[in-house]
Order: structure tokens, then C-alpha cells, then sequence
């Protein structure tokens, strides 16, 4: 019977390097086309799994702006979990503003699935999805590291 490799342990290792520092801006990396079905797919599914993991929205995200039909599709779920969705770099103004949340996200092809990561200072998710025509699936478990 042959070996079949699974992309799991290769996904490990790339999480395995993520640091950020808290002080500095992140930017997101860039990301692999994701279009139509398979964009709203990931997004929605990401989004959910973001909105588990950061509990209710008390700050507003700041994402960077792009034109990428995931970047527009995580906007708008990012939304529907009643999260305010800022441009990377924009300020909240006010005495009680808060602070935003800088949200790193990138999309990577590897053997044939695409590899979704979205990104804070304190938590990254990730999570391996099979795209079709007519949408996109989990391929594997959410990954969750949580930092302090």
C-alpha cells in the first residue's frame, strides 16, 4: 500500500514560526486568488471561527485593504459577526475609542489545497480547504495557537 503525505505536519511547521510583536503594525501577507464561491466559502467559515475563538466584538478590526475577492468576502463576514471592519492604518478617534485589533490573513496554495491563516497579536487560526467550482471545504481541523 503506498504512503500518502498529508499537508498537516507542513502546516504545523509554518504556524510553528508565527511571532508578532504586539507593539508593531502587522500587515497581511499576500494572498493567493481565491475567487466567487470558494472566497465567500473560506471567508464565512474563517470568520465563524475567528468570531468562537475572539468572543464578541469590543474593539474594531483593522484589516488591510486590498481588492481580492476574500479580502472583500472576509470584510462582509467579518461584519455579519457584528464586527467593525477599519482600513490598516485608520484611527479611532474619541475618548472611549478603542484600540483596534490588527487581523492578519493570508491564503496559500500547498499540494493542492489552500491553506487560510487569519492572524492577531494574541491568536492565529488556521485551516486547510479543498476548492471546487462551486465552493470550498474543510480539509482539515482548525488549527488555534494562542499567544499571551
Amino acid at each position: 500500500m503506498p504512503l500518502r503525505y498529508h499537508p498537516f505536519p507542513l502546516v504545523c511547521l509554518l504556524f510553528a514560526g508565527c511571532q508578532a510583536s504586539p507593539d508593531k503594525a502587522i500587515r497581511s501577507d499576500p494572498t493567493q486568488p481565491v475567487a466567487g464561491l470558494a472566497a465567500s466559502a473560506i471567508a464565512a467559515d474563517m470568520a465563524s471561527r475567528f468570531a468562537e475563538q475572539a468572543g464578541l466584538a469590543t474593539a474594531p478590526i483593522s484589516l488591510a485593504r486590498d481588492k481580492s475577492e476574500y479580502s472583500i468576502a472576509l470584510r462582509g463576514a467579518l461584519n455579519g459577526w457584528g464586527y467593525k471592519v477599519i482600513d490598516d492604518g485608520r484611527v479611532s478617534h474619541g475618548k472611549d475609542a478603542a484600540k483596534p485589533v490588527h487581523l492578519v490573513f493570508s491564503l496559500m496554495n500547498i499540494n493542492g489545497q489552500v491553506l487560510a491563516r487569519l492572524s492577531t497579536d494574541t491568536l492565529v487560526l488556521g485551516r486547510a480547504y479543498s476548492v471546487k467550482p462551486d465552493g470550498a471545504t474543510p480539509a482539515s481541523p482548525l488549527t488555534l495557537m494562542t499567544r499571551n
